[in-house]
């Protein structure tokens, strides 16, 4: 196989995971988060980075977003919501996470492929990732197509809020 056909394998993969998450879950997700205090960002492995990427643009945006277990992220309550990612919805540091969040008063919004799950039972919104049979490794059309979702709910945030490059420019880091 040569690169072009393996990215071109990765891309169709992507087009079909995509095709199938819903419009109205996506939507849902962008109201929890505009309606929350602060947000805060979970998840282990790839899904983790993944998690970390969609907290620096929402703090980019302008909105209050700290990772789960950073030295600075501060308490959550009342009003804040948790976004965890996770394929399998099994993750144990994942749904003891979202445990603690939903016992100290926050939404847990969960990104994940798998609808019966520890964590989906957990959630006050799933967002599900259809991502089925890969020719990549492990969770990687899972990994990859929750990174152009929270991507696109970015840029969906952007547009509801009206934030620019300039505002989003002032916010990015100038430390590295």
């Amino acid at each position: 196989m040569d690169f072009g056909e393996a990215s071109g394998a990765i891309l169709a993969e992507l087009r079909e995971a995509l095709s199938r998450v819903s419009e109205g879950e996506i939507a849902a997700l962008c109201d929890a988060i505009q309606r929350a205090r602060a947000v805060f960002v979970t998840g282990e492995g790839r899904s983790g980075l993944v998690g970390r990427c969609f907290a620096m643009r929402l703090t980019h945006l302008g909105l209050r977003a700290h990772m789960v277990g950073g030295t600075t992220a501060p308490l959550l309550g009342r009003g804040d919501a948790l976004v965890a990612v996770s394929r399998t919805g099994e993750t144990a540091v994942t749904c003891t996470v979202a445990r603690l969040a939903s016992e100290a008063g926050g939404k847990v919004l969960v990104v994940t492929a798998a609808d019966s799950s520890v964590l989906s039972s957990l959630a006050d919104l799933v967002v599900l990732i259809p991502a089925g049979v890969s020719q990549q490794y492990g969770g990687s059309v899972f990994e990859q197509s929750a990174l152009v979702a929270l991507d696109a709910v970015v840029m969906m945030l952007r547009q509801r809020l009206g934030v620019t490059d300039e505002a989003m420019d002032l916010r990015h880091a100038n430390l590295e």
